[in-house]
């Protein structure tokens, strides 16, 4: 099993799904390890995501655990199996590990469910609102390293763009469509970039009004990746250290509470769409 000095978050979900497996069978990873003819500490190493593990060694320690759940099961072999570089990783050494993580992990999705309460969500920014944005977050970076963050922005749009774009709904607040974050006419383009995308049919976007009472979600901002099953849903929440990836079922469970909870507040598509019409000729 070949070491990692640095697994992508999606190497130590798979290794935590195999922790969380054998600690339902009750069984201790020395115990694993003599049956697998292995050592705790390689063991200990696979559950943390920094050694590799095989499709096959999998489904042998799924029999083991007496795991039954065979879409589970398929679906962990298939994320041991999965050797492709994706796009983001000509990335890597230029932006933090944590951005290609967010962008395998849209790639993987099998539908992707957003929150956005004070910007436009990423995957749906023009280059000059993505510039504008990173500009004044960073103000200190040169062109040099802007330039790399606001093509990799871009890149993300491949996820909702092509043949087979991926399921997309987004939940958008009315402050986040009216904040100029550069001038009127990137406002304005960026809204009709979102007009743009509702309409050719492979993204939903739904608004929230200012004015709708009832909502106290100004926390609530979250990416809901959809896993190949139910159990391997991530959700992707901002934090001052940078994203965190959420995957433990209870936490998981009160974010599906929440985005419910949000989506009662928002209004349906046809209205959202003609919601942001209108803005688009107020600005």
């Amino acid at each position: 099993m070949a070491a990692r000095s640095n697994p992508t978050a999606r190497q130590v979900r798979l290794g935590a799904e195999l922790r969380r497996l054998r600690e339902a069978a009750g069984l201790k990873a020395r115990e694993v390890a003599a049956i697998l003819n292995s050592t705790s500490t390689q063991m200990s190493q696979v559950e943390a995501g920094i050694a590799a593990v095989s499709a096959e060694r999998i489904r042998r320690l799924a029999a083991h655990y007496a795991c039954t759940d065979e879409e589970l099961i398929d679906a962990l072999a298939a994320m041991a199996g999965d050797r492709a570089r994706g796009w983001w990783t000509r990335y890597r050494g230029v932006l933090p590990q944590v951005n290609l993580d967010v962008a395998e992990a849209e790639h993987h999705a099998r539908y992707l469910r957003e929150i956005v309460i004070n910007r436009v969500p990423g995957l749906l920014q023009t280059p000059d609102y993505a510039r504008a944005v990173f500009r004044y977050m960073r103000p200190e970076l040169p062109e040099s390293e802007l330039a790399p963050r606001v093509e990799y922005r871009l890149k993300r749009r491949s996820v909702i763009e092509g043949n087979t774009p991926t399921p997309y709904e987004t939940i958008v607040h009315e402050f986040a469509l009216r904040v100029r974050v550069a001038t009127r006419q990137t406002s304005v383009a960026q809204l009709r970039w979102i007009l743009d995308r509702i309409e050719q049919g492979n993204v939903t976007v739904r608004v929230i009004p200012i004015d709708q009472d009832g909502f106290a979600g100004a926390g609530a901002s979250m990416m809901y990746t959809g896993g190949p099953v139910p159990r391997l849903d991530t959700v992707l929440r901002d934090a001052p250290t940078g994203v965190v990836f959420v995957d433990e079922e209870p936490q998981l469970q009160r974010l599906r509470t929440l985005l419910r909870r949000v989506e009662e507040a928002a209004l349906e598509p046809v209205a959202s769409r003609d919601f942001i019409q209108r803005l688009a000729k107020e600005l």
